[in-house]
């Protein structure tokens, strides 16, 4: 480990331009994107486009898919783009390890297209998926783009045998839109453009890279963020390099924090001295005219509005100085969050977007409650704890899922997906809610500094509500809990995965038969019903009442609280909220 990572207290280099998975950080765009190349992977057959300007990290996010693969899935993935189309054939055929005949007489990309269709075919008997990956594929001509397009007839009777993946720079959307490949074109099953990320998104950026790199506290100052918009506009790959050098820059200074001042040298180094200063310059052709509007009325104001008394002053200069010296620094990407008057948040209230990475998310530990204020007790095991330090971690874990630290309700919810589950979020919750539902889940309690500080709620005895952080255990009655809890909650439920909304009128064949089946195994006694595929005023009823034995809202209509009560129901293994129900 160099003494550069190590002075900053880091494992491995935080910022590097090299496209690894691990640091991919799941921004809006980014979603949108797994979501649409997810949907191209489930059809059968045809192309998929992953369009974006250089440096938004299309290559990270499709190595990121392409480790998550199902292991029935093949891939070729042709890195190399400048290719005749012999290459290009002999390049995916020798990815999937297809060996080439010697076949005097015949051309070598009618070889190729032979043994590449048999081995198709035997890949398609065994139950296989075949992907071809190719990147940079704005340097395809169309001769070779209409080779690929050949390929994609490749098919049985009732399957096409390819998917091919093409990721490019925009320019490869100009060259499919050529009257020559409007074929192609229409054979585009499912296309995304992905953008720089937005200005809210990039503090969780830097602190994903940070933390996945193993930073334990902020290297960052807070106002660095907006020049670092600024100057890279969102750009991934452009902040890395400023990030980078910024660093090596405040290491070489012998600080442990970077300034705005660095990310602009650092700026100035990486984009040119040019670009910078007219960035520079054309917000202070901005800001002087604001700053003189702002000037002309503070004279115009009314003087009454301007009288505050000396003894006023000190005594909020007192509050501000008693908060910093309690409060400390939060490791989170937006400003400390507080509860109450002087934050401007109520109970209830919801907790502002992007700030919702608070300590629990990225610090390594995190201390309980001063004495006084939320009473601890006991602690759990240190070995073999199935809650991590990081609580959305230790949610992941009760339902079997092995996650590393997150830090961000972002990622979380796209780690969900990933893994069948969905990530559900209220706000204004009561404790009824909670035990209503009857998921574990994540909440924030206020500390006595004003600060919300993440806890993982694992389950509720009585009139005692048990939480777990940083490895410790906390048990609060529920008259303290309702004292100290924002109101927000966030709780992991597995929908069926052939069910989604159910109500009069659906068809929907395989719902509707999952739907009979389980209502079934909840009461034996119910009267299996001739639906013909459709969610009829018969099956309105058995919900109904269903429903009401329940004690769960009567609509008929199958949604999230109805499935959420039969998946309770039918599966033991669920992890739940109230002891007697486990």
């Amino acid at each position: 480990m160099s003494i550069y990572l190590k002075h900053f207290g880091l494992t491995k280099e935080p910022f590097s331009i090299v496209p690894d998975p691990g640091f991919l950080y799941p921004s809006n765009h980014h979603r949108q994107a797994v979501a649409h190349l997810k949907y191209g992977l489930d059809r059968e057959g045809g192309f998929i486009l992953l369009t974006g300007e250089v440096g938004t990290g299309k290559t990270t996010l499709t190595r990121t898919m392409l480790k998550r693969l199902p292991a029935h899935v093949r891939v070729a993935y042709v890195l190399n783009s400048k290719l005749e189309i012999g290459d290009v054939l002999a390049s995916i055929c020798h990815e999937l390890g297809i060996d080439l005949p010697d076949s005097p007489g015949l051309s070598f990309s009618k070889i190729c297209i032979d043994s590449l269709n048999q081995d198709l075919l035997q890949a398609h008997a065994e139950g296989k998926k075949t992907l071809i990956v190719i990147e940079e594929a704005q340097n395809l001509t169309a001769e070779v783009l209409e080779a690929l397009r050949l390929l994609s007839n490749l098919e049985t009777q009732t399957h096409k045998l390819l998917h091919i993946l093409l990721v490019g720079q925009p320019e490869l959307l100009e060259t499919l839109a050529q009257k020559g490949l409007r074929q192609l074109n229409q054979r585009v099953i499912s296309r995304f453009h992905l953008l720089p990320l937005e200005k809210d998104e990039l503090s969780n950026y830097v602190n994903h890279r940070l933390h996945r790199a193993g930073a334990k506290s902020p290297l960052f100052d807070r106002n660095c963020m907006a020049v670092l918009f600024r100057l890279t506009g969102g750009v991934p790959r452009l902040i890395n390099l400023v990030c980078q050098h910024s660093l090596l820059a405040a290491y070489a200074a012998g600080t442990q924090r970077v300034t705005p001042k660095l990310i602009k040298q650092a700026a100035k180094e990486i984009l040119g001295s040019q670009n910078t200063e007219q960035k520079i310059s054309r917000w202070w052709l901005l800001a002087i005219p604001i700053l003189g509007a702002a000037i002309w009325l503070g004279y115009n104001i009314q003087w009454s509005m301007l009288q505050v008394t000396k003894q006023s002053v000190n005594t909020q200069l007192s509050e501000l100085a008693s908060e910093a010296q309690g409060g400390g620094e939060q490791f989170e990407a937006g400003m400390p969050l507080a509860l109450g008057e002087k934050s401007g948040l109520g109970r209830g209230s919801q907790v502002a977007e992007g700030s919702l990475s608070a300590e629990g998310f990225l610090s390594a530990e995190g201390s309980l409650p001063a004495e006084g204020s939320l009473p601890a007790e006991g602690s759990l095991p240190a070995e073999g704890s199935q809650f991590s330090v990081n609580p959305f971690a230790g949610l992941f874990a009760l339902w079997s899922v092995a996650e590393s630290q997150i830090f961000s309700e972002q990622e979380f919810v796209s780690r969900a997906a990933f893994y069948g589950l969905r990530a559900e979020v209220i706000d204004g919750a009561e404790i009824a809610d909670l035990e209503k539902i009857n998921r574990p889940g994540i909440l924030w309690l206020q500390e006595p500094t004003g600060y919300l500080k993440s806890y993982l709620l694992t389950r509720a005895d009585g009139q005692i509500l048990i939480l777990a952080q940083g490895g410790k255990e906390l048990q609060l009655n529920h008259q303290e809990f309702a004292q100290y809890w924002s109101g927000r909650f966030i709780y992991l439920w597995q929908p069926p995965e052939s069910v989604q909304t159910l109500k009069l009128g659906d068809r929907d064949p395989q719902a509707i038969a999952w739907l009979q089946d389980k209502l079934l195994a909840i009461d034996p006694t119910t009267e299996p019903l001739i639906t013909g595929g459709r969610y009829t005023q018969a099956t309105v009823e058995q919900v109904l009442n269903f429903q009401r034995q329940q004690n769960i809202k009567a609509d008929g209509v199958v949604g999230r609280e109805t499935l959420m009560r039969i998946n309770q129901l039918t599966n033991t293994e669920l992890p739940l909220l109230l002891q007697e129900q486990n």
